[in-house]
Order: C-alpha cells, then structure tokens, then sequence
C-alpha cells in the first residue's frame, strides 16, 4: 500500500474541500512548498496536487507551486487540474510533475488522452475519476454525468491505463470513512487496474481495510491537516 499525502491548492495556497463543494473551502495555514518538505522529513516519496483554480477555471493556473514543489523535494509528483491540451501536459512535466493526472479530458476527449499516452507512456499518466452514486462528475465535481464508473473503468484498463485514483464525492473532506464497499467492487470487475482511494480517510484502520480490500494506493489530505492521522505514523507504510 502506497500512502500518497495530497495538497489541493486555491491561490497558491493549502485547502480543503468538502463534497467537492467550493463554497465549503477551509483554508489551512500550511504553505504548500513547507507541507511537501514535512511530507519528505517523514519518509514518504509521493505526492498528489490537485489544481483547484484550474479544475474550475479550466487551465492550470498553480504551476509555479508545482516548480517550487519540485525544485525543493524528491517527491515523485502527480498534477492535475484543468488540463485540456498537450501545452498543459508539456508545461507540467517542464514544471517538475512525473505524472499528470487526468479527470475531465479523459472523459470528454479520450482520443486525445489515449494519444497522451502512446506519446509519454501510460505510466506517467494517473487517470482520476470522481463519482457520485456510481456515475462519473467532471469540470472539478461541477458537472454530472450518465457514464457509470465500472464500465469507464473497465474500459479505460483495456485500452491501456494503468492506474486510477477513484474518489467517492460523498466521502470527500468529511472524514467519515472512505467507499470500502465501492473500492472492493472496483477490485472484482478491474482486477488488472492499480486502484488509488481517496475521499474520507479519517484513521491508520481506514488505511488498514483499504489495503485489505486490494488498494494499491491511497491519497491522503484532511486527515493529515486535521490531525486525525500524525505523519510518524504513517512510517510502517513507507520502504
């Protein structure tokens, strides 16, 4: 099980959502740069940003965190948050980033991400799909839609992505468990897809079930500003 902190970014700075809900924002103190040097000072090597104003706006808009991110840790970075064309992509991994990951573009434009992936390969790509009662949301959980997750998911696995963060938005920010259910079931029909959770993680036993329920991954974030969860604890998941 790989533990992967997460940094969502507003202005350049460190928040949380709830639900996907901009208006339920919460600001923390942390500088994100400052975040990502705690995240290294305890062992861990991945990181997850997430591009708020560019989720909502629709272009990158926190490069220069990621740069600053990049140029001061050994964090293995994965970005995203409005990325819709192969400048956006470019400008990532110029930044510092290793993987994009992908929400919207894939969904709406999938030619033009399978493309993205024969060009940089697969595994620097890190395909993000949010749902809401079993059916994907894009435009950062601003927009619903009809496609039911499994078969986007089975799908996207044939075609050759590797792996997917999946986040239950009813589970996001309330630190009230995360969709062991949902995780398990995504399992047993895409058993060949690296699964990340992420959404409701509030506790180490969180982590815990996940890894039971076969997660290769899980990302991180309220819990860990909260202090729900101590990164000292989070030792025994790091090699």
């Amino acid at each position: 099980m790989e533990v992967i902190p997460a940094i969502d970014i507003i202005d350049g700075k460190c928040v949380r959502l709830a639900q996907g809900d901009f208006s339920r924002r919460k600001l923390y103190d942390e500088i994100p740069v400052e975040m990502a040097k705690r995240f290294t000072a305890a062992g861990l090597r991945r990181l997850h940003i997430v591009d708020l104003d560019g989720a909502k706006s629709g272009a990158p808009k926190n490069l220069r965190v990621l740069e600053s991110i990049g140029s001061k840790t050994s964090l293995k970075i994965d970005f995203g948050g409005g990325v819709k064309s192969d400048a956006d992509v470019k400008r990532i991994f110029d930044a510092g980033a290793e993987m994009v990951s992908i929400g919207s573009m894939a969904v709406k434009d999938p030619d033009t991400f399978f493309e993205w992936l024969s060009l940089y390969n697969s595994e620097n790509f890190l395909l993000g799909a949010d749902v809401r009662g079993g059916k994907l949301s894009i435009d950062g959980w601003q927009t619903d839609t009809e496609i039911e997750l499994l078969s986007f998911l089975t799908e996207y696995n044939a075609r050759g992505v590797e792996q997917a963060f999946v986040t239950d938005i009813s589970k996001d920010g309330e630190l009230a468990g995360p969709a062991i259910d949902l995780y398990k079931k995504i399992r047993h029909n895409v058993p060949d897809l690296k699964l990340i959770a992420s959404g409701g993680v509030s506790s180490i036993k969180d982590i815990e079930e996940l890894e039971l329920a076969g997660c290769a991954g899980v990302i991180i974030g309220k819990a860990i500003y909260e202090g729900r969860i101590c990164l000292d604890e989070l030792s025994r998941y790091v090699s």
